[in-house]
């Protein structure tokens, strides 16, 4: 149960003055339902009112706070044209325009003859001074709270900066005095306030320095949220610890038989993955480990071995990939090596039907089959195995973790390795994979030769053209990559249908064309088609991007380059340099080029660590774009900026260590005080995890 101290801050933001139903749809999608979404919606700008010039002093273009004696009032003639008031002081004289006006309102705020301060922007309209829809109109004795540093929040169509500013104040004032979570002598070191005044601090910046992320009061706010984080997954890790394993130990046989037929030997990063996996599984606790690899690193093999190890124990293995192609890929890259081996390997996706899928399950069933490789058609009600023990899922982000957990609940204390071959800055692996161990593939097998990658304008489209026609000649395939699907009237991107159609009128047959919004068995019949059969060229949107291995494929165009991601142009040039061939990719871009898409390429020409381009990309782009978060399984965070505060992230990952080592229960008064906080960030699942929660 959330506590009641924080009941005030999970109100409705209808509990605002001023907010109702209608606003409270606007509230919602700007930042969320309750107050306390808008006490996390910061400031992005400020607007300073201190500066109170005489009339004749002010500066068009600025916003200004004036003392002046309102004059006549001249009433608009037709709706159209503006209603004016003519006011002035000692020095000069400045006119106030208002459209859409009520003349009762206009005199009752601006009485002819009084003295008024407006304040707003200045501008000069036929050679006279000008204030149209002063944000401020106040008798002088309240100039004092209008001469101040107001607070700029985003906005959204239908809400203005007073209803926001006005709500955000009212959220604010209902936020409690909570019991400090944070260790004192930590709090000191880094001259940090209390949570409360950290976030009124951030709410009232004085200037544009105050808007930054690294101010104490933003650092403060955004540990606190990045501790909530670290703190669920540790709780989540540690039941994990608690539920009950077993050992699966192999004795090396059937992996000795897959090394010997290997043509080349494992990289030190590949036996040292291995080696963290296979003590992993050994443990009487249960097995949660990321193995991360760049494009080629040679996952797939460690994956295999990891398997055969529970097969040599008596047990089963699977391994799930994300798409049929994918699947069957995996499957005939392992089948020739599991029969080295002499172990049954079967493949099972929603294309199999039938008599062939009843034998399918019938050799899982009975312990015929050792290994299953396939879709979520793995995890379906009637799929049961002997006696799975080890559960592989490959490209983790495009499956849910309730995924992972049914296909782990297929056998008994099942361990679980998950793999990705997108490179996961180490800031976002914490938030992300924290209940995860990791091991990393930093090296490329053997033999991978360089891929020259070249950047050019688009305007050299017709050299591209014919460089392609001469690697065509040469026996090579190519992949040819546009960013639209088809032409649409707000953009000038090449539509990939286009651009296959002109290829095609070029080329001939040869050309083939594979995008998201074909159905699955169209997209597989074209993709097999280009890796074993007679296309020799196929224009793709990113749907190629993971996991399709086509080793005659040595050339690849990237139309419009400067609009794709980092991470995703590398995702994508790692889909040649598989075979002998030498490998060349063109990054045809449309200039002039912004300082961002320059830095991008130019990462991309002088790198291919996937590691180094994660992080890279980060910077470039900060974290909620660069993995569209809401899609990818990755948390979404409202006060830490991951580019920013990646110091503070792993600070909060220790200290959210050190807390469960010292009190597991959050019993103490500090363990309590953090209960309280992981309430506030809204994990409160994790609480559910103490025993006494």
């Amino acid at each position: 149960m959330r506590p009641e101290i924080l009941y005030p801050l999970f109100a409705p933001v209808t509990a605002l003055a001023g907010v109702g139903p209608r606003f409270a749809k606007l509230f919602e999608a700007l930042a969320g339902p309750h107050t306390v979404d808008l006490c996390w919606h910061l400031p992005s700008g400020v607007i300073d009112r201190r500066y109170a010039p005489k009339v004749a002093a002010a500066q068009p273009g600025r916003i200004a706070t004036v003392t002046v004696t309102v004059g006549q009032h001249r009433a608009a003639r037709s709706p159209r044209q503006p209603y004016k008031i003519a006011c002035h002081d000692e020095t000069g004289e400045l006119e106030l325009v208002f459209f859409h006006a009520r003349e009762d309102y206009l005199r009752r705020i601006l009485p002819e003859g009084q003295q008024r301060v407006v304040s707003g922007k200045v501008e000069v309209f036929a050679d006279a001074l000008q204030m149209t829809h002063p944000d401020h109109v106040a008798p002088p004795e309240e100039s004092a709270e209008v001469m101040t540093v107001e607070p700029v929040y985003p906005l959204t169509a239908g809400l203005s900066l007073k209803v926001v500013g006005k709500a955000v104040r009212a959220a604010l004032e209902r936020a409690p005095e909570l019991p400090e979570w944070l260790d004192p002598a930590f709090l000191g070191r880094q001259g940090w306030e209390g949570w409360r005044e950290s976030l009124g601090r951030a709410h009232a910046p004085e200037d544009e320095a105050d808007i930054s992320p690294l101010t104490r009061a933003r650092q403060r706010l955004a540990y606190d949220e990045l501790l909530a984080n670290q703190l669920a997954l540790a709780l989540v890790r540690a039941r994990q610890r608690r539920q009950r394993g077993r050992s699966v130990r192999g004795d090396g046989r059937l992996r000795g038989a897959v090394l010997d037929a290997l043509p080349y030997g494992l990289t030190g990063a590949q036996q040292r993955a291995l080696a963290e996996i296979t003590d992993d599984m050994a443990a009487e606790s249960r097995m949660l480990r990321l193995l991360q690899g760049d494009v080629g690193s040679g996952k797939t093999v460690v994956a295999l071995l990891a398997m055969l190890s529970a097969v040599e124990a008596g047990g089963q293995a699977a391994l799930m990939a994300p798409t049929e192609v994918l699947a069957r890929q995996h499957y005939q890259t392992l089948q020739p090596l599991a029969a080295a081996a002499g172990v049954g390997l079967e493949v099972l996706t929603g294309r199999d039907k039938g008599k062939s899928r009843n034998a399918i399950l019938a050799r899982l069933a009975n312990g015929e089959a050792g290994i299953a490789v396939g879709t979520h058609a793995l995890f379906q009600e009637d799929v049961e195995f002997r006696d799975l023990a080890l559960a592989v899922i490959d490209e983790q982000h495009r499956f849910g973790v309730h995924q992972r957990l049914t296909l782990s609940a297929k056998g008994r204390a099942v361990d679980v390795l998950v793999m990705t071959a997108t490179p996961i800055p180490r800031t976002l692996m914490l938030t992300a994979y924290g209940d995860l161990e990791v091991s990393q593939l930093t090296e490329k097998p053997a033999g991978r030769l360089p891929i020259d990658t070249r950047a050019l304008p688009l305007e050299r489209l017709e050299e591209v053209v014919e460089a392609v026609a001469r690697a065509l000649a040469e026996g090579a395939k190519v992949y040819w990559i546009c960013p639209l699907v088809a032409e649409s009237e707000a953009s000038d991107l090449a539509a990939a249908e286009e651009r296959h159609a002109a290829l095609k009128a070029r080329f001939g047959e040869g050309v083939g064309l594979v995008h998201g919004r074909m159905a699955g068995k169209e997209k597989d019949a074209v993709m097999a088609a280009f890796s074993e059969g007679p296309l020799k060229m196929l224009v793709a949107t990113t749907v190629i991007e993971v996991g399709v291995d086509v080793p005659a494929a040595s050339v690849m165009v990237i139309e419009h380059a400067e609009r794709f991601g980092l991470a995703q142009l590398h995702q994508l040039r790692g889909r040649i340099g598989r075979g002998r061939a030498k490998s060349t990719c063109l990054l045809l871009y449309q200039g002039p080029l912004g300082e961002t898409a320059r830095a991008r390429l130019r990462t991309l020409r002088e790198t291919d660590d996937g590691f180094k381009i994660a992080e890279e990309d980060l910077r470039l782009r900060g974290a909620g774009e660069l993995l569209g978060t809401r899609q990818s399984g990755f948390p979404e965070f409202r006060l830490a900026d991951l580019a920013v505060h990646g110091e503070l992230l792993a600070a909060a990952r220790d200290d959210a260590r050190l807390i469960l080592d010292k009190d597991a229960e959050l019993e103490s008064p500090r363990g309590q005080a953090l209960r309280t906080l992981l309430y506030l960030f809204e994990r409160d699942a994790a609480v559910k995890f103490l025993r006494s929660g």
